[in-house]
């Protein structure tokens, strides 16, 4: 079960048993295109306001705002390939667009899913030695190894992409009459080997450090409190938003990735029946979208949680306004400037 908006229906049997499919997949074709265009502008629009903030702005971007600018361009690069899929869902699953943007579209799609949750793993990491190790760790939690994170997690994130680039493949399905954008693994080992090793290092392992960093902020922020010990303002907003946009992480994600550890488990006939089957193949479609739905959401976190982007993005505005002001002035004192050389 790959990270897409959908899959063929019933492209796969249960236990070497053929499941008939039972369930009417016409809404499918109506009303998830209408969701992912409404998801891709509102997504569009968001991201790259936040993005704007975050590189115009005339202070240079703390160590956090550095991992969620990151987070915001995994988002973008996300939504911008979500319209390709409306139309291949659309279309009823036939896909118009070639081989090459077949491959480059599901790049974009998997880029997300693999960096974002690692970029959430060293933002909620840097607020962890922020709070817990201010003294000790206080060198890590600089701009320029910031920077080397998140360049090596867009590597990471092409790395897990690998059956993406090589095994994403446009052809013609005869059982269904469709020429589809899929997966085609040589064999079933293949495909459970490089599912098992994106639900390892595509899931567990980053969730699992990123609770740990959590419950440790929290415990700290706890101890804070009871302890009447407050630690520096500008720390503690950005915790806020950090821990925010961790929890709306979780809450769109995670059903995702049990769905898919489910279904491995199925196609490696460790559970089975063709009633499961069917379940993971709703549950599938619900919790793919309400996981790119978090591509929206973050942004909105950033402004109702974040008050230190909120106050950038006021500076922002202020900043623009004055040199708004400014453009007719230069331009009148320039232009008295050109008459007086005349007369003289």
């Amino acid at each position: 079960m790959a990270l897409q908006p959908t899959s063929v229906p019933d492209q796969n049997t249960t236990n070497g048993t053929d499941c008939l499919d039972v369930y009417d997949w016409e809404w499918l074709y109506t009303s998830q295109p209408v969701y992912i265009l409404l998801i891709t502008v509102l997504g569009i629009l968001f991201n790259v306001f936040i993005l704007m903030v975050f590189c115009f702005h005339k202070k240079a971007c703390t160590v956090a705002e550095i991992y969620l600018s990151n987070l915001a361009a995994a988002d973008l690069i996300l939504v911008s390939c979500l319209p390709f899929w409306a139309v291949y869902i659309s279309n009823g699953f036939n896909w118009p667009f070639g081989p090459f943007m077949c491959k480059v579209v599901n790049l974009g799609i998997k880029l997300n899913a693999n960096s974002s949750i690692y970029f959430l793993v060293l933002v909620s990491m840097d607020r962890y030695v922020a709070l817990v190790h201010t003294m000790s760790h206080g060198r890590m939690r600089r701009p320029k190894y910031a920077k080397l994170g998140c360049l090596l997690v867009w590597g990471f994130g092409v790395l897990l992409s690998f059956p993406t680039i090589f095994f994403r493949e446009v052809k013609y399905l005869r059982e269904y009459n469709v020429t589809a954008c899929f997966l085609d693994y040589p064999d079933l080992t293949t495909e459970l080997f490089f599912d098992g090793i994106l639900i390892v290092f595509g899931f567990v392992v980053p969730i699992s450090v990123a609770s740990f960093c959590t419950l440790k902020i929290i415990q700290a922020l706890t101890n804070q409190m009871t302890e009447r010990f407050n630690a520096e303002k500008t720390e503690q907003k950005a915790t806020n938003l950090v821990l925010a946009v961790l929890l709306a992480f979780f809450i769109c994600w995670v059903p995702f990735h049990v769905v898919t550890a489910l279904d491995v488990l199925v196609r490696a006939e460790i559970l089975g029946g063709c009633h499961l089957q069917s379940v993971l193949e709703i549950c599938n479609q619900i919790f793919t979208y309400l996981a790119f739905f978090n591509s929206v959401l973050n942004p909105i976190l950033y402004v109702i949680v974040g008050k230190n982007f909120r106050k950038k993005v006021c500076e922002l505005f202020k900043e623009w306004k004055v040199r708004r002001a400014a453009a007719p002035e230069s331009l009148r004192l320039s232009n008295l400037s050109s008459t007086l050389k005349t007369v003289v």
